[in-house]
């Protein structure tokens, strides 16, 4: 029997840390998909894990794999700007880690595989649908080259969950993640005054993820500052798309700089700064245009944790974070602009932020499809006639007028190069995702599902095939609200 090369690093850590699991098992579990392309970068068996019973059992949590050292981690985090000083892996348990191909190490996680000492009132499972999202979201992001949590596997339950809507399928998801340590991590030891274990935490961080700290005159500091550029590029990149996160709380705020979370998610159709899905932002925390400064929010939270680190007076240490903090804003401006020049094939000289804004606010005015404009925009500077593009606006002068002045102000030698690998021709839009799920749920169809994660593989490529996947929704199938996936 095959296995999985385990070489367990965050188990080691002192026992504060997580709690030991064992997942639990689930009645009738069938495969839906595995990620081979992935598997074979991990250097895992995919015969073994994709053929056999055996494997099947581990992906679904009736077996621990030789090697495996299952954990529920610790965190805490704020949720909506209100902190709970204990969150952790509710239904989520972390069977180890792997050294890929490349030397690059990485957890393995099953999510939805049963309760754990920090489910709470939860059931530590999850619906299929969930699932599937996840599966979708997450590797059409890896294709759009969005740093992210990936899928390695779907897998049914052969179970009922039951959620607000009623009884629905269960399923057990694989994640695959450079680590799951969060700002939250760092937060639970926080408020526990634990300075030992915040230590011990960042030292482990520093040597996983940002060894080039090790040789800074203030290792510390330096950690902060890899996380503050992560985090700037990362959600630059995400608005860039049309993303919206859906749940920007502290405790999914990946320290590695990556996407994580794909719950209460989506990519805007018509597009608003101001645009929300998921259903329990009332407010507008976490709306498309609120992003940046929610970011630096949580930036700030995770600075509080290492003030003890980055010196040991309290005011010095204070003066070090805001220090380190201070360039963010202006980092975040540079690196957003860079995205929408790209956008837009506009040119590194001379100021594209009037540009950048104005085509926002007209894109909101009138109401038009976020990607779909883009992606006719870039069909427009490969020479095609503007018809396409014109029709998403219903004020043609001011259309024109808009018009012109980018064709002034774009860089015609390079911009359809540039602006092909920024405007993506597919995006894994709302209504599609829950197409494919209600597909299973009404009638066990994986076909949409299938259909929908080959298509995002390859999001910048013409292919007629999946022309069909590109068109905005219809007025009936809007979906206007995401929910969490417990």
């Amino acid at each position: 029997m095959s296995t999985i090369p385990f070489d367990n690093t965050y188990s080691q850590l002192p026992a504060r840390f997580f709690s030991e699991e064992v997942p639990e098992s689930v009645s009738a579990p069938e495969f839906i998909r595995l990620n081979t392309d992935l598997v074979d970068q991990l250097g895992l068996d995919a015969d073994w894990l994709g053929s056999t019973e055996s494997g099947l059992a581990v992906l679904a949590g009736n077996a621990i794999a030789e090697g495996a050292t299952p954990i529920a981690q610790a965190y805490a985090g704020h949720q909506f700007g209100g902190f709970v000083p204990q969150l952790g892996d509710g239904r989520a348990i972390l069977l180890g880690e792997v050294v890929d191909r490349s030397g690059h190490r990485y957890d393995l996680q099953l999510k939805g595989s049963g309760r754990t000492a920090f489910s709470r009132r939860g059931d530590g499972k999850s619906a299929l649908g969930p699932v599937l999202r996840e599966y979708i979201v997450s590797e059409a992001m890896a294709a759009l080259g969005v740093p992210t949590t990936r899928a390695l596997a779907a897998v049914a339950s052969g179970e009922s969950v039951l959620r607000q809507e009623g009884p629905c399928p269960g399923g057990v998801f694989t994640r695959v993640a450079s680590s799951h340590i969060r700002v939250g991590t760092f937060q639970y030891f926080y408020a526990r005054e634990d300075t030992e274990a915040i230590r011990i935490l960042a030292d482990y961080v520093i040597e996983r993820h940002y060894s080039e700290c090790l040789q800074a005159e203030a290792p510390y500091r330096s950690l902060l500052e890899r996380v503050i550029e992560a985090q700037c590029d990362l959600v630059t990149h995400w608005m860039s798309l049309g993303f919206i996160h859906g749940v920007m709380n502290t405790d999914n705020c990946a320290i590695s700089g990556e996407t994580i979370d794909y719950g209460p998610c989506a990519f805007v159709d018509t597009f608003h700064p101001e645009k929300v899905f998921s259903s329990i932002d009332t407010g507008g925390r976490y709306a498309w245009g609120n992003q940046g400064q929610i970011v630096l929010w949580n930036l700030c939270r995770f600075a509080e944790t290492l003030l003890t680190l980055l010196d040991d007076e309290t005011e010095k240490a204070v003066e070090i974070a805001q220090e380190t903090l201070k360039p963010f804003e202006e980092m975040f401006a540079e690196r957003f602009d860079a995205r929408f020049r790209a956008k837009l094939g506009l040119s590194d000289s001379g100021s594209a932020s009037e540009l950048i804004g104005d085509t926002l606010d007209l894109l909101t005015d009138q109401e038009v499809d976020f990607t779909l404009f883009f992606r006719h925009l870039t069909q427009v500077a490969a020479g095609h006639q503007a018809e396409a593009l014109q029709a998403h606006f219903s004020d043609r002068e001011r259309f024109e007028s808009w018009l012109g002045r980018w064709q002034q102000e774009s860089c015609p030698d390079s911009r359809v190069d540039m602006m092909q690998a920024a405007n993506p021709i597919l995006i894994p839009r709302n209504h599609r995702i829950e197409e494919a799920i209600q597909a299973v749920y009404q009638h066990g169809d994986y076909a949409p599902f299938h259909r929908l994660v080959d298509a995002l593989a390859k999001p910048f490529e013409e292919r007629a095939e999946y022309a069909d996947l590109e068109q905005a929704p219809q007025p009936e199938e809007v979906v206007c609200e995401t929910f969490c996936g417990t």
